[in-house]
């Protein structure tokens, strides 16, 4: 995500405390750029953990799988 939305973001937000608030337009615009924000760390998310490998105590290496959970 560009720097300049992550500003813009912050700009939304520390209008959002004052207590004019923000207008209708806004509180429209600041839900679009969290979204478009949070599918960008979702996804270099992913990309990281589709490049991860877990070594066992043995020396094994495999690759994580999606949707397999362990429990410690």
């Amino acid at each position: 995500m560009e720097q300049k939305k992550i500003d813009r973001i912050n700009e939304l937000a520390k209008k959002a405390k004052t207590p004019e608030g923000l207008t209708p337009e806004e509180l429209e615009e600041r839900t679009a750029l969290r979204q478009e924000y949070l599918d960008s760390v979702l996804g270099n998310l992913r990309r990281e953990l589709d490049n991860t490998w877990v070594v066992d105590e043995h020396g094994n290496k495999r690759k994580l799988t999606p949707g397999k959970r362990q429990m410690s």
